[in-house]
Formats: structure tokens, C-alpha cells, sequence
């Protein structure tokens, strides 16, 4: 099975990028502005192209400040897949290493996916060094 993999420095410890790819709030901040968190069970739903594409995520590892793993449970070939956020200090700076594992095949939606990723990698970079980007996706679709 295929796998999206990225990698980036961020100039921030890991106690500060870690909130940011372990909940739903989190994620407000560089990935979607539609975002649904069911706290009890930590489950969260992010909405894309004014629903038109939803995302439901569950937590199947969170140990602060080290791992944050998403088993994806709805959505166009994420179904199954999982959400790695794997971070690593480096000094003061966090190594986060990326994987969104166990897709099917690597259709042309995958490599639009790829490519996603790899923007919303230096979105979390710029939220955790203090800029304010804001989410990648708004309501209605890209944030540009």
C-alpha cells in the first residue's frame, strides 16, 4: 500500500506542535476552518468544500508530546487510511515526520493529496513559530 510521506523542521519544542496535530482545535489552525470534535471519544470531523468532502478522523495513539495517530474513518480513499504525526525534539526545534499511510493505490486523487500535504506541512511550521497563516481551507475551499 502506497504512502504519503513528509518531513519538515520546525523552529518550535515539541510541547508547542504537538496540540497542533492532536485535536480538532489544533487543526483549526493550519488545516480547516470546519471542524467538529466529539470530546468523550476524541473523535474529530473536518468539513471541506462547504461539506461537499468530510473527514472523520479517530484517535488511535495520542502520547503528548512525542505521537499523534488518526485512523481516517469516512472520506473519498481515506477510509482506512491512517494520520502519522510522529514529532522528535531537536534542541529547541521539532523534527515532525509525516505519513499518511495505507492507501489503496496511487490514484490521481493521491497525488493531489501529496501535494496538499506538503503545503499544510509548512502551514503547522508557521503556526507553531507564532505567524498566523490560518487554516489552509476555509468554507468555501482553498484559503488564498
Amino acid at each position: 500500500m502506497p504512502d504519503i510521506k513528509h518531513s519538515i523542521s520546525i523552529g518550535a519544542e515539541p510541547h508547542v506542535v504537538y496540540p497542533l496535530v492532536a485535536s480538532g482545535q489544533g487543526f483549526t489552525q493550519w488545516w480547516s476552518s470546519d471542524v467538529t470534535e466529539d470530546n468523550p471519544a476524541g473523535t474529530v470531523e473536518l468539513g471541506f468544500f462547504k461539506r461537499a468532502t468530510v473527514y472523520g478522523l479517530k484517535p488511535i495513539q495520542l502520547v503528548a508530546p512525542r505521537q499523534a495517530h488518526w485512523l481516517c474513518q469516512t472520506g473519498k480513499e481515506w477510509a482506512g487510511t491512517r494520520l502519522l504525526f510522529d514529532l522528535s525534539p531537536d534542541g529547541s526545534n521539532t523534527l515532525l515526520r509525516f505519513t499518511h499511510a495505507d492507501w489503496q493505490a496511487e490514484t490521481d486523487y493521491f497525488v493531489s493529496c501529496t501535494t496538499a500535504w506538503g503545503e499544510l506541512m509548512f502551514r503547522i511550521k508557521a503556526t507553531a513559530e507564532g505567524k498566523t497563516p490560518g487554516p489552509l481551507f476555509v468554507a468555501a475551499g482553498l484559503a488564498y
